[in-house]
């Protein structure tokens, strides 16, 4: 609506502090965002052209309000109105959206290393964990995520990563411990690989940024 869009508006001129561009060291002006382990993803995320819309890749040294209402875009609520196909749509969009995040090198596939370092990340601030355990978490779901995608894997047979397809069919990423990551960042679920169905991502994804209802969360 009109409303949203004039609030949205005041909060990009908040953070771009009335300039016509954001760039990422504006997101240091945000200070929940500072403690939280998946800052960078975070930030990277609305620089992503992929997210952008925009038909080279890489990342977007500013962005525009333009830019700033795609990337807000992906966090919109349900419409009751919406249909089966757009419903599907919609829905695929914020599971690409979280794709993105995790295939940090941009080549189509969420890789093991890739994997590995998301996990550690989010459990970095768990003084009861080690590392290690965090990289048997993302080997697990890893392995889970192979089975389902790829059924009996040979001895030699390797599998290279996660295309959106394969993350379609597993349900997203769930690399997260409930608690953490929370305040200004996504907030992912726990646990190995699920399937999405039953799972209402349609309205549990959603936005806050700065001091109002704004920073991503993805539970």
């Amino acid at each position: 609506t009109s409303e949203q869009i004039e609030h949205l508006h005041r909060r990009f001129k908040q953070l771009s502090q009335d300039q016509l561009t954001i760039r990422k060291e504006n997101f240091d002006s945000i200070p929940d965002l500072e403690f939280n382990p998946i800052r960078g993803k975070i930030v990277h995320a609305f620089f992503d052209k992929r997210n952008l819309r925009q038909e080279s890749d890489g990342l977007a040294d500013e962005i525009n309000f333009e830019d700033f209402l795609t990337i807000m875009s992906y966090f919109r609520p349900i419409e009751m109105n919406m249909d089966e196909e757009q419903l599907d749509r919609f829905r695929k969009e914020k599971l690409k959206f979280l794709f993105h995040m995790y295939d940090s090198d941009h080549d189509g596939k969420i890789t093991l290393q890739e994997y590995r370092n998301v996990v550690e990340e989010l459990l970095s601030g768990n003084p009861h964990l080690e590392k290690e355990s965090a990289r048997s978490i993302a080997d697990g779901a890893m392995m889970e995520a192979a089975s389902i995608c790829v059924g009996q894997m040979g001895p030699d047979q390797v599998y290279e990563g996660i295309t959106f397809e394969d993350f379609l069919k597993v349900g997203g990423v769930s690399a997260g411990v409930p608690g953490r990551a929370q305040g200004a960042g996504l907030r992912l679920s726990p646990g190995p690989w699920q399937m999405w169905q039953g799972i209402d991502i349609e309205t549990k994804m959603h936005v806050r940024f700065l001091n109002v209802d704004t920073i991503a969360h993805c539970y």
